[in-house]
Order: C-alpha cells, then sequence, then structure tokens
C-alpha cells in the first residue's frame, strides 16, 4: 500500500504555520501518510538582461535558496520529522500556484493545504494570489486554512 501525500505550502507566515499543523492533523486521521512541504520563491523566468546580470541573479537564487532552507524549511521540517511524520521537502523558483500543483501531480498528493493569507498579503489581495490561482487550476482538492 503507498502512502497518502498531502502537499502544504509554506511561505513563513502564520497561515502557513497553520497550514502545517492542518495537514498533520489530517495526516494523523489517515494513517500512513506522508507530507510534502513546499517553499516557493516567486522568480520569473521572463527578463532581458546581461550576461553579467545574468550571473548575478544566478547568484541570488542560490543565496535565496539557501535562506529559504534555513530559515523556513529546515525548522518545518525538523519539527515535523520530530512529530513522527515522513516529510519531504521541496524549494523551487517559480509561480507558486504552477509548482505547488506540479509537486502535487508528482507525489500523486491526495490534497494540498496552503494559508488564505500569506507572506505577500496586501499585493497579492491587489493582484490575485497563490490560494486564488490553485483554487482556479488545482488538479487535486485544495484545502485553505485562514
Amino acid at each position: 500500500m503507498t502512502k497518502t501525500t498531502i502537499v502544504v505550502g509554506l511561505d513563513g507566515s502564520e497561515a502557513g504555520a497553520r497550514a502545517l499543523d492542518f495537514a498533520k492533523s489530517q495526516a494523523k486521521q489517515i494513517g500512513e501518510c506522508a507530507i510534502a512541504i513546499c517553499y516557493v520563491i516567486e522568480w520569473s523566468p521572463f527578463s532581458f538582461q546581461t550576461p553579467e546580470e545574468n550571473e548575478q541573479r544566478h547568484k541570488r537564487r542560490e543565496e535565496e535558496l539557501q535562506l529559504a532552507h534555513e530559515r523556513v524549511m529546515d525548522p518545518a521540517v525538523t519539527k515535523t520529522k520530530a512529530d513522527g511524520f515522513d516529510v519531504l521537502a521541496v524549494v523551487r523558483h517559480g509561480d507558486a500556484a504552477d509548482i505547488l500543483d506540479a509537486v502535487a501531480k508528482q507525489h500523486g498528493a491526495a490534497q494540498i493545504v496552503v494559508g488564505r493569507v500569506g507572506a505577500r498579503g496586501l499585493k497579492e489581495r491587489v493582484f490575485g494570489g497563490v490560494t486564488g490561482r490553485l483554487a482556479a487550476t488545482a488538479s487535486v482538492p485544495l484545502t485553505i486554512i485562514p
């Protein structure tokens, strides 16, 4: 029997922490369940730059990945493992809604869990957020935590 997987989107916000807590609660009820914790650094590949700017951009990407692990993912993964869960950590650059759905597809996830308002708050309310895009396009059930 394969494990059920729940994908959780983290962004360092309180809503993200509540989403992870909810996913743990769901995983306990399910039993054989893995939690895929995802942190996505919003990043557009569409930018016209000089080779020097591209080199700096690559360095910045690597620094952002390291900071994401240190500040958000490593503590979340350590605590979730200590709580007795099978955990997969994913940190990627790109569009958060697309990546969360892609991770869900890749791992045959039963659901995606995200916080309603993340760290980007106001910008997302004005321009449309990850949760709204996921609600419209997710390939698996989506749970949005207030």
